[in-house]
């Protein structure tokens, strides 16, 4: 499948909206039970870009959003600025053909360019593809957290990947760079 990434935009958010509530109805990547209304996805979209996170689609030759990546922080507390959560959702149609790991490949790219030291994969329902997918690409296994979530009527794991990015943990951050400019402390 053909297929382009860029910056996502505001313009998106219809199409991302639909992507995240087939996610939530019909997958285990999220937690949410209920899936959240265009408004609730745009002050999240907001929320994320503000701060210079990396926010990217996956667009088919005629337009079509198959796709989104985009990082975040882990945590708020001001040591963790330096490591990212990454967030993967794709259209049903869109699954298997390479455009998530093309989107992760990407958001580990930006987020070394802007100075992240780590990521951390959050895999809900333990999902055998994502985990592949960031296998694939140099995360390593961290932990399993078992039966932390109850959806589809069953309890699901919850499986921890990383990678290191950059210089990783052998060297001192730079505080007066971005991304140490995020919580100043």
């Amino acid at each position: 499948m053909t297929f382009t990434l860029r910056d996502a935009c505001p313009a998106d958010l219809a199409h991302i909206t639909a992507i995240y509530t087939d996610s939530v109805l019909n997958g285990t990547a999220s937690y949410e039970l209920t899936p959240p209304s265009e408004a609730e996805m745009e002050e999240r979209f907001l929320a994320i870009t503000s701060k210079g996170y990396p926010y990217i689609a996956a667009e088919s030759p005629d337009g079509q959003l198959l796709g989104y990546a985009y990082a975040s922080a882990f945590r708020t507390r001001p040591a963790y600025r330096w490591l990212v959560e990454d967030s993967i959702y794709l259209a049903p149609e869109a699954r298997g053909k390479g455009i998530g790991k093309a989107l992760l490949a990407e958001l580990i790219a930006r987020c070394t360019t802007l100075g992240f030291r780590q990521m951390v994969a959050v895999i809900g329902g333990a999902s055998p593809s994502s985990v592949a997918v960031h296998r694939a690409l140099g995360f390593e296994l961290t932990g399993t957290l078992k039966g932390t979530g109850f959806k589809h009527g069953r309890w699901q794991d919850t499986v921890l990947m990383q990678i290191e990015l950059g210089d990783g943990a052998t060297t001192d951050p730079d505080p007066e760079t971005y991304p140490g400019t995020l919580y100043p402390g």
